[in-house]
């Protein structure tokens, strides 16, 4: 756990270095012409039984430059974790091994890489928009039964349209809250004890503070 742990901290810290470095001529531009948005996420699995309860645990990271009034372009990093209990039932392992057992199953996703952002009102204290994101994704599978578990993880192609606003606090436009609703789809793959996952459709909400 800690290993991975660290494997976690390691990307979180590279994509916010990422994001932060947006090459800009000063930090006054970044108040006019960059954006900077961290989001509690809350997820709903769509088209997978093996862990399809909607949680709240997850978060998001979105930063990003325009390069017209309009269109952005920038990164992306976030995460979230769904669970899910299955009560007890045999699984037939192979021809010669079943198990009968409960179990609860825990389904880990974290996709990061380059987002594209359209605002259909420049320089207004609301700022609706649409955006893109697309990049790789991690994800790992759990199911714990009795003493044990099983696992599978892998990466696949993730993409995420998101239609969001911000509406800022100020009349400057420095601090806003951001709100956005988006579904996304990655081609990751698992089989964990007799099940498998070929795909995953995701929808949810995102709130928090834009900068």
């Amino acid at each position: 756990m800690k290993t991975k742990n660290s494997i976690y901290g390691k990307i979180a810290a590279i994509v916010i270095t990422a994001i932060v470095a947006v090459p800009l001529p000063g930090r006054a531009q970044l108040t006019d012409h960059g954006y900077f948005d961290i989001d509690w996420q809350f997820n709903i699995p769509l088209n997978t039984g093996f862990a399809d309860k909607a949680a709240g645990w997850g978060m998001a990271m979105d930063g990003g430059y325009y390069i017209t009034d309009n269109i952005a372009v920038g990164a992306f990093f976030a995460y979230s974790t769904n669970n899910k209990y299955v009560g007890t039932q045999t699984l037939q392992l192979s021809d010669n091994a079943s198990v009968t057992t409960d179990q609860q199953h825990s389904m880990f996703q974290l996709p990061f890489g380059v987002s594209a952002r359209y605002r259909f009102v420049p320089d207004a204290i609301a700022t609706p928009y649409i955006s893109l994101k697309l990049g790789p994704a991690y994800t790992k599978f759990y199911s714990y039964y009795n003493a044990f578990q099983s696992s599978d993880d892998g990466w696949g192609f993730y993409i995420c349209p998101e239609v969001g606003t911000t509406i800022y606090f100020t009349s400057n436009n420095m601090v806003g809250l951001h709100l956005a609703l988006y579904y996304n789809y990655s081609t990751n793959r698992a089989d964990v004890l007799t099940y498998r996952i070929e795909g995953l459709n995701n929808a949810g909400f995102r709130a928090g503070l834009s900068f």
